[in-house]
């Protein structure tokens, strides 16, 4: 399960250490974690970050299946923490050591900057190979913090982008060796934390307001 530490003015957020599904439980516990940042005071910014081959794999899909008369419900609430990620004011900044898949790559995006292992892993968006389409609000999300180019080749053709060409594409921020992705992070992260506060957060909840209106549409979170 997630775990929240704090290294000065720097809370690091550990996803964990398998696969980092969505499940509920995990999304509970990532919530209580955004709750503790958001409440603390002074200066502070946030590092997502994990341990082993994954980042995040994305949505539970074992769990979904299994619960199949709750998908509505369970969709809206990954809607929330992606746009709770998006507009939180705070700095954040997503570590990524291992594999970014789907719902994780787009965590990640919700983030302000990406730090990605340059030597080993995937960030990628398998829906079209998966045959899952986009919701609209993750349709959204993705095209905000992406160019039109990387956004339709991302979403259409599910490539997997290695760390070097994810930076080519401006879908991360630094492509850096394996011992180097929290490090960067964390320094980036404690570079700008004198940054966190209402006025952040109304800058983003500004910079983004269509994107987050459609992820919080608790009506037709389907489409």
């Amino acid at each position: 399960m997630p775990t929240l530490d704090r290294q000065d003015d720097v809370f690091i957020l550990d996803l964990g250490d398998g696969e980092n599904r969505f499940h509920p439980d995990w999304l509970t516990a990532v919530d209580a974690a955004l709750d503790e940042v958001e409440k603390a005071e002074g200066p502070r910014a946030l590092v997502t970050a994990a341990t082993g081959k994954f980042f995040s794999n994305g949505l539970d899909l074992d769990w979904l299946f299994a619960h199949a008369d709750q998908h509505q419900d369970y969709v809206i609430t990954v809607h929330g923490l992606l746009a709770r990620m998006l507009s939180l004011p705070v700095i954040t900044v997503a570590a990524l050591q291992g594999h970014t898949f789907a719902a994780g790559a787009m965590l990640s995006l919700a983030h302000d900057f990406r730090v990605m292992r340059a030597d080993r892993g995937f960030w990628c968006l398998p829906e079209a190979d998966i045959n899952i389409p986009f919701t609209p609000g993750m349709s959204a999300l993705i095209q905000a913090r992406l160019t039109p180019q990387t956004a339709h080749e991302a979403m259409t053709t599910a490539r997997r982008y290695g760390g070097h060409d994810a930076l080519a594409a401006a879908v991360v921020d630094h492509a850096v060796d394996e011992d180097a992705v929290r490090r960067t992070a964390v320094e980036i992260a404690h570079s700008l934390a004198n940054k966190a506060g209402p006025t952040l957060g109304t800058i983003k909840t500004r910079m983004y307001a269509p994107t987050l209106a459609t992820l919080r549409d608790r009506d037709a979170p389907l489409g």
